[in-house]
């Protein structure tokens, strides 16, 4: 299984609080409609932080980074991922392996 971490900065203007809100709860509505997707963890800071270089992180996890790319090629990928868009000034992906250590 792979994971996949989304490094978000809000876009320019957005307040802190409708960010927390897009990246709790309405993000989560698009992330449900993606297929193949295993597993999806919304994080974000506690407090705004102005110097911080991200705002959120969502994971996701697939069982493949084909099963990714196919995910991320239907249409609903695709709107996620044009919500993101929406929403963020800055994004990184990382596709990461995972290991936990304690």
């Amino acid at each position: 299984m792979i994971k996949v971490m989304s490094l978000m900065k809000r876009k320019d203007g957005m307040a802190f609080e409708e960010f927390r809100h897009w990246i709790l709860v309405d993000h989560v509505e698009f992330a449900r409609k993606i297929p193949g997707m295993r597993k999806y963890i919304s994080n974000v800071l506690r407090t705004e932080n102005p110097d911080a270089p991200f705002d959120g992180v969502s994971e996701m996890y697939f069982d493949s980074e084909q099963a990714m790319a196919d995910a991320f090629a239907t249409d609903a990928g695709k709107a996620a991922g044009g919500d993101a868009a929406a929403h963020c000034s800055n994004r990184f992906r990382m596709v990461c392996d995972e290991k936990l250590q304690f």
